[in-house]
């Protein structure tokens, strides 16, 4: 069972969206455990993003964990004219992002996980591709993380 949810403003310009939701039931001697795990994306729209990834025993409980993980680990990069300096490629587990900059007025050619990422951080015009074959949003996720932090300005 998974779900999404809207976005959530915070008070210091940091917008939260739900990336993933899935049910966790852990099966003991005593019974059955039943959990939830939250993966929560924050980003201010100027160059800053994190994930954060919690579980909890009820679902706000999870959202709250995550979103406060997420916030503990953001990350900052270069943008420069809506894009990003370079392109850059990395691997989380299974899966493999491909970031590539666009000129401007191409948009955001981006699918599922990286198109949240990209949105919340502030990226316009990038184009993207998830070379994994993993479906996994938390790895994806994770993976284009690792792609932005490999980011650096190019000096002469």
């Amino acid at each position: 069972m998974k779900k999404e949810f809207s976005k959530e403003k915070s008070k210091d310009g940091f917008e939260s969206k739900l990336l993933d939701l899935a049910r966790v039931i852990h099966v003991r001697a005593g019974g059955k455990k039943l959990r939830f795990r939250a993966v929560v994306v924050t980003g201010n729209k100027a160059g800053k993003v994190g994930v954060g990834v919690a579980s909890g025993l009820d679902v706000a409980q999870a959202v709250e964990k995550a979103t406060y993980q997420s916030q503990r680990s953001i990350i900052e990069f270069p943008i420069i004219g809506d894009t990003i300096p370079h392109e850059v490629q990395a691997k989380f587990g299974p899966a493999r992002v491909l970031l590539r900059p666009q000129r401007k007025g191409r948009g955001l050619v981006a699918g599922g996980t990286v198109r949240v990422i990209c949105n919340l951080s502030g990226i316009k015009n990038i184009s993207s591709k998830i070379l994994g074959g993993t479906r996994n949003k938390l790895n994806n996720a994770m993976a284009t993380i690792t792609a932005l932090k490999k980011l650096k300005l190019k000096t002469k």
